[in-house]
């Protein structure tokens, strides 16, 4: 995979990329980043990238002609059919499976970078396919939200992580967020590691760490239930797990 990112800053993403499975991914695996000047497509000797919008309003606009070429230039030089990604606000919010598309597809990337008060309309209306938003707050410019994308797809591409089934298990890959996990020593002041996982019974830890989940989740993102509906055996779970806590309450009010 290419991933090509227009951007202002492309410094952002040099002192990032070194590190970790992002590094292993670009540096080891043969997949490739390709770092964009938007500055280098101005059409003037100052490298003009920006103007004040039309009808008037507070800050600046990227203005049409450097994204179009940037992103012409990146087509040319990446696998027909390459996406091209704009970081916004208005876009899907990105989630894991956005990732999970992106890594198993192999089509080439083009990310686009906004600053200011975003870039003219005309670029997302012909030449963007697809508006990502990495929640409902506001950056000062899209690098973290393609760092984030980029790093995301990383750890999905085949030979990248150690162990493979580290993608398998684990928060949103099917809807509910991981489980709690454990490591030596079994005791950290007086806090012990629950039982059942130093009882070599994977049936029983299976199982455990399951309920686990399924209660994190409903603690904590019981949006996620609506989007992704417990089966038969998860609605016994939830139940059993509802009285439990009923029962706590009462134990609690004596």
């Amino acid at each position: 995979m290419k991933i090509s990112v227009i951007t202002l800053f492309p410094e952002m993403f040099t002192g990032a990329m070194p590190w970790g499975v992002t590094s292993r991914a670009f540096a080891e695996c043969g997949h490739e980043i390709s770092l964009i000047q938007l500055r280098d497509f101005a059409t003037d000797r100052h490298g003009t990238v920006d103007d004040r919008p039309y009808g008037g309003g507070p800050g600046m606009l990227l203005k049409a002609e450097p994204l179009l070429a940037a992103i012409g230039a990146a087509k040319r030089a990446s696998k027909p059919g390459a996406k091209v990604i704009f970081f916004s606000p208005s876009g899907e919010v990105l989630k894991q499976q956005h990732l999970e598309t992106f890594s198993s597809e192999g089509s080439d990337l083009i990310l686009i970078c906004g600053r200011y008060e975003g870039i003219d309309q005309r670029v997302v209306d012909t030449a963007v396919d697809l508006e990502i938003s990495l929640g409902d707050f506001v950056l000062s410019g899209g690098e973290l939200a393609a760092l984030a994308l980029i790093d995301g797809i990383a750890r999905l591409l085949p030979g990248v992580l150690g162990d493979a089934l580290s993608t398998e298990d684990e928060s949103f890959v099917d809807g509910r967020l991981e489980y709690p996990q454990y490591t030596r020593p079994e005791s950290i002041e007086g806090v012990r590691v629950p039982e059942v996982l130093l009882s070599g019974d994977h049936q029983l830890i299976d199982a455990w760490r399951r309920t686990e989940a399924l209660a994190k989740t409903e603690q904590r993102r019981p949006d996620l239930l609506v989007s992704y509906p417990p089966n038969e055996a998860e609605a016994l779970a939830l139940k059993h797990l509802s009285t439990a806590a009923k029962m706590r309450e009462v134990r609690k009010e004596d």
